[in-house]
């Protein structure tokens, strides 16, 4: 049995603005990550809505699409070791407040939904939002399989 995982991880419109972007990405390829796909581009609200499906009703919602859909961000998928694991470990807590130094979140995180970094939460969760961003990936699994 392995540990090997692939996680799907979004650089929000926040961390390319501010130019975190080789930043971000070599505090996961230091953990031992590997960049499979990775793709920079604005999103529009379909997409926006497909991703963040059990948010939407929730009052933060409309925010939280109109923050993804703000601007330009990278979708990446990274695999490793217990990939999901290590990339929510080295993004930190949700909120950057609760976010402890050292983490993308901690170090240069400044508000609560503008958090720099989204990332899969469980192996299925991944599965289903590597499938949205980037489909041509689970085709390749499929073959392989």
């Amino acid at each position: 049995m392995t540990d090997k995982q692939r996680t799907l991880v979004l650089l929000k419109p926040d961390a390319v603005k501010r130019h975190l972007i080789g930043e971000i990405i070599g505090r996961y390829e230091a953990r031992g990550l590997k960049v499979l796909a990775m793709q920079m581009r604005t999103i529009d609200g379909d997409l926006a809505k497909a991703h963040y499906a059990e948010h939407i009703g929730r009052e933060y919602y409309q925010g939280l699409e109109d923050f993804i859909t703000s601007g330009p961000l990278v979708a990446m998928v990274l695999e490793g070791r217990k990939a999901i694991q290590v990339v929510r470990a080295t993004n930190g807590r949700t909120d950057c407040a609760d976010a402890a130094p050292g983490t993308i979140r901690g170090d240069f995180g400044t508000q609560q939904r503008r958090n720099l970094v989204h990332a899969s939460d469980s192996p299925e969760s991944a599965a289903r939002e590597i499938g949205l961003w980037f489909p041509h990936l689970l085709v390749v699994d499929a073959a392989a399989a």
